[in-house]
């Protein structure tokens, strides 16, 4: 039995391109989510106005890796301090979110932010929305895959890589090669 989590980290390339690495995810998918309209393009999105969020849909076996564990994952690879934005990527369709598809899923969610809050894990207040997926569709074709298929391109060379090289030296044990 597969569990799907939706989860808004800015740019979805970075992303993806961390989750697709993690062992227990069987399915990543770059898309827009919980926004106004439907169907929207990248081009819309990237306006602000549709309220889309650029996200990856993960598909996961909660026999092989968490919740939790997929949660710690996003809360190292993105800064969820900072209100719609990631480094240079600015706007609302960055802002950092989790997508929720189960009541369980919430509960662990708030749970986790409730704990780094706590501990003053990011030394600023935590910024992440947690609301229940609405309004998802998959990107475009060209931005599936992305960092994969082009892993010399300089956004991905910059921004993507060094988060799976964190990913990787900070969780070597999900790693799935």
């Amino acid at each position: 039995m597969t569990e799907t989590l939706v989860l808004g980290g800015g740019c979805f390339w970075c992303t993806e391109a961390v989750y697709v690495k993690v062992q227990g995810v069987t399915d990543v998918e770059s898309g827009y989510c919980n926004g106004q309209t439907t169907a929207p393009t990248y081009e819309a999105v990237c306006t602000g106005r549709t309220g889309h969020n650029e996200v990856v849909k993960l598909a996961y076996d909660p026999s092989q890796i968490s919740t939790r564990e997929l949660l710690e994952i996003f809360f190292v690879i993105h800064d969820p301090t900072t209100l719609n934005r990631q480094g240079n990527d600015t706007g609302t369709q960055y802002r950092s979110g989790i997508y929720f598809t189960t009541p369980e899923q919430s509960e662990v969610a708030q749970a986790l932010i409730a704990e780094l809050t706590a501990a003053n894990a990011f030394g600023q207040p935590i910024v992440t929305e947690v609301l229940a997926l609405d309004n998802y569709s998959a990107a475009e074709d060209y931005h599936q895959d992305f960092f994969e298929r082009n892993p010399d391109q300089g956004y991905c060379m910059a921004v993507a890589a060094p988060k799976v090289a964190k990913f990787k030296k900070t969780f070597a044990r999900l790693v799935r090669e």
